[in-house]
């Protein structure tokens, strides 16, 4: 759409109205920085100091730039920001680059002060009597002066990258592998110096979809580590993310971004050791059903399950050992008193627990106990008994 076409809409605003959004300016850029630091994981605590200040100058001096823009009754394709705030923009992309972040975090970042900026904005304009359909068209200008500004940051982020950054990601890819690997420390060490990386407590290691790593960990603390197609042990169509200190409610907030990503999420280690995380994550794979493919599988809720897999020949070898006396019974009946010695063991005893539990009246509870209690007679009462049954039958 151009100035000539017809179509075009032309926004004049009320220079009283422009005057109060000049004034609300240093309101709303703190409320959009606020924002980005509490929605944007990469940007929790990024601001600190004397630094906040002069994000949010930036954030004030690309606001009144669109507002430049809005007083002098620009058209929809002409709501291009002015070169300084282009410039500052794309300088802002190379920051972020340099500092570690993702362009996703960016962009992000950019799509939550939209909204509040807008929010904001809105609000303002509508309580100056606005009309909608200028309050629409207004919003129209918002959203392609802000689409512009990030398209600069995105641009100056991929230059920043294609220089320095993508010496540094390899250092970053070949410290993640040895991590993975299980180089010696002093090794390790060496390699986070080389990366300018710094070392975290521990590292939490998450194997997911290939083509979910880049965007998860654009959510995450800046100093995760990726490996995609290393190590050789892990299947295809799967990366590993090191997640640093991913402890106590971090780890929940780690679990909600990963719902719906068919994830697993190993233990923290320290980070020297984290191939122990990664060992388990990789063992968890088998473990999932297909019915919870797509859901987040967080080894800290199932080491019951990863310990009865760690050695699946040792476990059928038990329950085959503590089953012997059910050995000369017909196969159905050994399924039964089987079932029914599971659920007299997980509740305690309890008979009518035991009876809901396999869907039959106590009386046949007490009827096949009786049974398992000839099989097995005194031993049925031995601790020593009770915690084989208790694992093989788990």
């Amino acid at each position: 759409m151009t100035a000539s076409d017809p179509r075009a809409t032309r926004i004049t605003l009320d220079p009283r109205l422009l005057d109060l959004l000049r004034r609300r300016l240093p309101e709303v850029a703190t409320h959009t920085i606020a924002a980005v630091t509490e929605e944007v994981p990469s940007y929790a605590g990024a601001f600190g100091g004397p630094m906040v200040d002069n994000i949010e100058n930036a954030v004030q001096m690309a606001l009144a730039g669109f507002l430049r823009v809005a007083a002098r009754g620009r058209v929809m394709d002409q709501a291009q920001p002015q070169s300084p705030a282009l410039e500052g923009a794309y300088a802002l992309g190379r920051g972020e680059a340099r500092s570690g972040r993702s362009a996703d975090a960016l962009l992000s970042a950019y799509r939550v002060g939209a909204r509040v900026a807008w929010r904001e904005l809105a609000e303002t304009a509508v309580a100056a009597g606005v009309p909608a359909d200028m309050l629409a068209d207004f919003a129209e200008l918002v959203f392609a002066y802000i689409d512009e500004l990030s398209a600069a940051s995105v641009a100056g982020h991929a230059d920043e990258l294609e220089t320095s950054g993508r010496v540094r990601q390899g250092y970053l890819d070949r410290l993640a592998f040895g991590i993975l690997r299980g180089d010696p420390a002093d090794a390790l060490l060496a390699a986070a110096e080389r990366a300018d990386w710094t070392p975290p407590k521990t590292l939490t290691t998450v194997i997911l979809p290939s083509a979910q790593l880049r965007p998860v960990q654009g959510l995450l603390d800046r100093r995760t580590l990726s490996s995609l197609g290393e190590p050789a042990s892990l299947p295809d169509g799967l990366g590993v993310l090191l997640v640093p200190d991913i402890g106590g409610r971090a780890r929940a907030r780690l679990i909600r971004t990963l719902r719906g990503r068919s994830a697993v999420a190993g233990p923290s280690r320290p980070w020297l050791a984290a191939g122990a995380s990664y060992a388990r994550a990789l063992r968890a794979l088998d473990l999932r059903s297909e019915a919870d493919e797509d859901a987040t599988y967080d080894t800290e809720e199932h080491l019951a399950d990863l310990v009865l897999a760690a050695d699946r020949e040792a476990v059928a070898d038990l329950r085959a050992h503590v089953l012997a006396p059910l050995g000369d019974l017909r196969p159905a009946t050994q399924q039964k008193l089987a079932e029914t010695l599971r659920a007299w063991l997980l509740h305690q005893g309890r008979r009518d627990d035991v009876a809901a539990a396999l869907f039959v009246h106590p009386q046949t509870v007490r009827y096949r106990m009786g049974q398992l209690r000839e099989l097995y007679g005194e031993r049925l009462d031995d601790p020593a008994l009770i915690r084989d049954l208790t694992i093989a039958l788990a």
